[in-house]
């Protein structure tokens, strides 16, 4: 009887992964211990879905290589998959249609294996802030709930102008829910504290703090394997030897992209322009 009220979450991880590292993996088990500490909630899975080609961001590799790391990362999860629907779209997407597109794929998959009533699941749902007023979305005690899961640097980029849509965070944070993991130097309470539609959302933002600090990061793995350093223990080996393999980053590889505007910041800049 306790399992069937506890509302069941998927947690997704956006991002290059480039490459993926102990730590975000380390991520998603320390959302589901938070999540699962609150007697709220039953993590019931992990998708990470790296970002396409066409972000355009500095020393982005191959979206095919990413993807493979990060399957051969997750090998021996039983519960944490790798998606490849944002990998290899044409155009980048915001990632607030890639959250719509996966909490679709679960209402999708619940109408299928539990034939339950979907109707309500083919309305198109109007993108408007004040129908999050209230924490809606976190009160559907009855259906399966998808949570996006991010760093604290992430997190803090929602303040970076023309990097975010202020409609998109609203919609991530106030239909969803964000699971943010500390990280040093960062202090989450406090940006959300000086962020008016993060504040009004709050209720459906879990901060979990890492004791344990790892501060491993894909830009300084990236950075060692240019210089010939060792990497190991700082990615699952099958990852060190496919990089070996590959012979993925180099400082050609971090050029990359050097010389194009990233495309969140060529989108909106020109939106807010014209």
């Amino acid at each position: 009887m306790e399992s069937q009220s506890l509302t069941r979450v998927a947690l997704l991880a956006c991002g290059s992964f480039n490459p993926i590292t102990n730590m975000h993996l380390r991520m998603f088990e320390l959302a589901r211990d938070h999540l699962e500490d609150t007697g709220q909630y039953s993590v019931v899975k992990g998708i990470i879905s790296p970002v396409g080609d066409a972000y355009k961001k500095k020393g982005l590799i191959e979206a095919s290589h990413r993807v493979e790391m990060a399957r051969l990362a997750t090998e021996s999860s039983s519960w944490i998959k790798v998606d490849t629907w944002e990998s290899f779209q044409p155009e980048w997407l915001e990632t607030a249609k890639v959250v719509r597109h996966h909490y679709e794929e679960m209402l999708s998959a619940e109408h299928n294996s539990d034939d339950v009533d979907t109707v309500k699941y083919g309305k198109k749902r109007r993108v408007e802030e004040n129908c999050f007023e209230g924490s809606v979305h976190q009160k559907k005690r009855d259906g399966p709930q998808l949570m996006l899961l991010c760093g604290a640097d992430v997190l803090e980029s929602f303040g970076i102008p023309n990097l975010w849509k202020q409609e998109d965070i609203a919609e991530i944070v106030g239909r969803y829910g964000l699971v943010c993991i500390t990280r040093s130097g960062s202090d989450p309470h406090k940006f959300i504290h000086q962020s008016d539609v993060l504040w009004r959302h709050r209720k459906n933002i879990h901060i979990v703090h890492e004791w344990v600090t790892n501060e491993i990061s894909a830009t300084h793995v990236r950075r060692a394997l240019r210089r010939g350093r060792s990497v190991r223990y700082l990615l699952p080996d099958s990852i060190v030897h496919y990089i070996q393999e590959h012979h993925l980053y180099s400082a050609e590889s971090e050029q990359k992209n050097a010389d194009v505007t990233l495309a969140p910041l060529q989108r909106y800049t020109t939106a807010s322009s014209s």
